[in-house]
């Protein structure tokens, strides 16, 4: 069929024109080639295409041509929703430059309305009418599709009519739709085969080759020709909404390795959107503070001690997913994160690091000292924190509230005498407590090979039962969490967890992290094991968001900080007065002694 079509266009080319009779020959010859491709190649959504052919409905006396020779940048005026594609209503002249795959709004679609009329309107004295119906459902997300069929007067005229069919794109990935794509545009698929047979123009995300299949009619002589019966070619119009993503998805996760445990943590995590979107903004909010935090620190803004947590994100959202917001968490001195999952807001946690009133510790506590409810710091003393945590412990199983105590410590405290200590009080009094050492394989400058006979360190609890997990991946650690919070909750006692995780600063910001590790390292980490980017491609390899709505985030992430570090520079610092106050809780009013017995100072509680 398509070489008949070139042996005509070879006989029509040089031919002079004189009217329409020729080219609307033509034109019914290409939408009889499409019809027959139609018909013979195999459709989704036709199970008996030969069906097609016992339609004998009269046509109107013009020419159906395929929809491939319709241009996709005509302008569309929208009459069906009263509005032209300007956004003014149907009887204002205004421009109208929408494009054709904007034919269905995202109002209509929403509304489930199966019919809209528009106008094509080219500037010339070629008019199109386009006609859509049938609404259908594809699988199972809402799925429009409708058969357009174009109805072409063309009018004597002198010039050649060239005719391009280029290549519908086909439907993009669910990484490349956004909620903005999602609601305003629409994706064509052409099941003609001379369309999909050639490349695609430029510009297109196809390729890159502007080549075009090319056939050039001349209005020469009339040739009768019987006019078939033929309906339009077939388009698939699919709309885009919140409602296409994946509302819930299932992982595989790493296994843990176990230390006098019968079995662990499942091997599957179930993960929906909302969770995912949360996940991902908590980790995006730490990456980014604690960045900014970087940047005062170096402008001389925050002074101090400062550890920086990037790098370990996984392991606070995952941990603080895992239990309760009733649950008790305490930890050493890289505490920002756990400040931030525990309920601080940026705000107060930036405006402690530099010292101000508004700070989560009425700027008194700075980088290592901060709390909130249910979250007792922030301790700057090396595997101090453990044994304040078996004895928060021993408080909830005193009281009998069925809470637990988290305990956090790094690889570099892991071979502190108390902690030992702790181990065997927690173990004889069956706390409810869960130790967990973070390894970020370094103490200060320190690799753990160097600075431990054994780094096993889920196996130092020895009598305690422990499991050592991927601390990269937040589903992991979540998982393993609330495994272990069962565990604790069900009357058997401690359990210890080592979370393999890593930082990217150095141990505090007087530590540059490169001199004792290689910027290759740290790289490799980056590259292969970051826990945001391992959330950000699960979700979006199962179509749980897009590209767009994932930076969308991180622009509002990235306007919170900001907002936060302007705050935080322009808070007020605490007045003199304020220094002995919240010595003790509750008390009244007393005098304490200043840096002389001359001096007196006021605390309040």
């Amino acid at each position: 069929m398509r070489k008949m079509l070139t042996i005509i266009s070879n006989v029509l080319r040089g031919s002079a024109s004189r009217n329409s009779s020729t080219l609307r020959a033509v034109l019914q010859l290409l939408a009889v080639q499409s019809e027959y491709a139609n018909l013979t190649a195999p459709h989704d959504h036709d199970p008996d295409p030969p069906k097609r052919l016992k339609d004998k409905q009269p046509h109107s006396p013009s020419v159906s041509i395929p929809l491939t020779q319709i241009p996709l940048n005509a302008p569309v005026e929208y009459k069906a929703l009263g509005h032209t594609s300007s956004g003014q209503s149907s009887g204002d002249s205004g421009p109208r430059n929408r494009p054709l795959t904007d034919v269905v709004s995202s109002e209509a679609i929403a509304q489930g309305e199966s019919y809209v009329e528009p106008v094509m309107t080219s500037g010339s004295s070629t008019s199109e009418k386009l006609s859509m119906f049938t609404l259908v459902t594809e699988r199972e997300n809402p799925t429009f599709e409708k058969i357009i069929s174009p109805i072409i007067d063309v009018p004597p005229s002198p010039a050649l009519i060239t005719v391009k069919s280029p290549i519908i794109n086909p439907s993009p990935s669910p990484a490349q739709l956004t909620p903005a794509v999602a609601n305003s545009s629409f994706t064509l698929t052409s099941t003609d085969p001379l369309a999909s047979s050639c490349p695609p123009p430029a510009g297109s995300l196809l390729g890159l080759d502007n080549s075009f299949p090319e056939i050039t009619h001349s209005q020469a002589e009339e040739t009768p020709l019987p006019e078939p019966q033929l309906a339009g070619a077939r388009v698939v119009v699919s709309a885009r909404t919140y409602a296409d993503f994946t509302p819930q998805a299932t992982f595989d996760i790493k296994k843990c390795d176990l230390h006098k445990l019968e079995e662990g943590p499942p091997l599957q995590a179930v993960l929906t959107r909302e969770e995912g979107l949360q996940y991902y903004r908590t980790m995006q909010t730490i990456r980014r503070m604690e960045l900014k935090a970087d940047q005062l620190y170096k402008q001389k803004i925050i002074r101090g001690f400062c550890h920086l947590y990037d790098g370990q994100e996984a392991c606070a959202v995952g941990i603080e997913t895992g239990i309760n917001l009733s649950d008790h968490l305490i930890t050493a001195y890289r505490a920002h994160g756990y400040t931030l999952t525990r309920g601080g807001t940026v705000r107060e946690i930036m405006a402690e690091l530099t010292g101000r009133r508004g700070g989560i510790a009425k700027g008194k506590g700075g980088s290592m000292h901060m709390y909130t409810k249910h979250f007792y710091g922030g301790n700057g003393i090396v595997g101090a924190q453990v044994p304040l945590g078996a004895g928060v412990a021993l408080a909830c199983k005193y009281l009998g509230n069925n809470e637990i105590c988290v305990c956090l410590y790094g690889d570099g405290a892991a071979n502190q005498g108390q902690i030992f200590e702790t181990y065997n009080m927690a173990s004889l009094w069956k706390l409810p407590c869960i130790f967990i050492c973070e390894n970020n394989k370094y103490g200060m400058g320190t690799s753990v090979e160097r600075a431990a006979a054994s780094t096993d360190y889920y196996k130092r609890g020895d009598f305690i039962p422990g499991l050592r997990l991927d601390g990269m991946d937040v589903l992991c650690v979540r998982e393993a969490t609330k495994f272990a919070a069962e565990h604790c909750r069900s009357g058997k006692g401690p359990i210890l967890m080592e979370l393999q995780t890593y930082r990217y600063h150095g141990h505090s910001m007087s530590d540059p992290g490169v001199s004792y590790r290689t910027r290759e390292e740290i790289q490799e980490v980056r590259s292969k094991s970051d826990p945001i980017s391992m959330l950000k491609d699960r979700m979006l390899s199962n179509n749980m968001a897009s590209v767009e709505e994932l930076k969308e985030i991180d622009v509002e992430v990235r306007k919170e900080i900001e907002d936060a570090a302007q705050f935080a520079t322009t808070d007020p610092e605490p007045p003199l007065d304020d220094l002995c106050n919240h010595i003790f809780y509750n008390d009244p009013p007393m005098e304490v002694r200043g840096t002389n017995p001359w001096t007196k100072l006021k605390s309040v509680s």
